[in-house]
């Protein structure tokens, strides 16, 4: 409940995911920069300036009570989201992943599931997470250098998480779609395939494409390109991405 505690509405939507990636997650500034992918003082000057409001306002920072966390729970989603990633892909040290953000991102997902069992995009975003996580001990190879996907020992993917994800995933669709689930959609299509030519890139197009609909930022569009190129070829991918120009 800290994470609900953190995403205060009187605060930005900003400012509560750094003071949250803070204070709960303990990632530093310039981590934190890199998540938002801001410049490194503008995420310092937002964790000043919401300790600063919460002091002169007097804002009581405690747990909020259970009728609101409902409003509060999609900064809640993007903060463990935002964890994972960061221990996923680790901004800085000597290794390409944190194992301790991964599972405790993890961990929070699950606590979060718990709590609010009928919040689909909780589900959702479990799912997510373990379907990428699955293959977290072939990401990188003895020195340490990332492995793509398409080239990664699917035999040595943790089943027993994506078997897990699958059943997180039914759950969050039998509660209503979300942006997490039409990640997670297109995550389970990787996880559940027996080797890369066997994607189904129906399912990852159609998955980018129900994304689409919740934000077509470009890096939606551009994903949607390159699976589209997988599927059809690339010159149908190439003429979607010089329409994104």
């Amino acid at each position: 409940r800290p994470l609900f505690t953190c995403s205060n509405p009187v605060l930005s939507s900003e400012s509560q995911g750094a003071l949250t990636l803070r204070l709960v997650a303990g990632l530093r500034p310039a981590e934190i920069a890199r998540l938002f992918l801001a410049p490194e003082p503008t995420v310092s000057q937002r964790l000043s300036r919401a300790k600063a409001k919460i002091r002169t306002a007097g804002i009581p920072f405690r747990v909020p009570p259970d009728h609101l966390l409902p409003g509060r729970t999609p900064q809640v989603l993007a903060c463990i989201y935002l964890v994972f990633t960061e221990g996923y892909s680790a901004t800085s040290g000597d290794t390409a992943i944190r194992d301790e953000l991964c599972d405790e991102a993890l961990r929070l997902g699950r606590l979060l599931c718990e709590l609010m069992p009928d919040e689909g995009e909780a589900w959702a975003l479990m799912a997510l997470m373990l379907f990428h996580d699955s293959r977290r001990a072939q990401r990188t190879d003895a020195a340490g250098d990332l492995v793509p996907l398409e080239c990664q020992d699917r035999r040595r993917w943790d089943r027993a998480k994506i078997e897990e994800g699958v059943v997180c995933l039914r759950a969050a669709r039998r509660r209503g779609g979300g942006p997490y689930s039409a990640q997670a959609t297109i995550a389970a299509a990787h996880a559940t395939a027996s080797n890369w030519e066997a994607t189904d890139w129906d399912t990852v197009v159609a998955g980018y494409d129900e994304l689409a609909a919740y934000g077509n930022s470009p890096a939606v569009r551009l994903n949607h390109a390159v699976a589209v190129s997988f599927r059809d070829g690339p010159d149908a991918g190439l003429a979607e991405v010089d329409a994104l120009a």
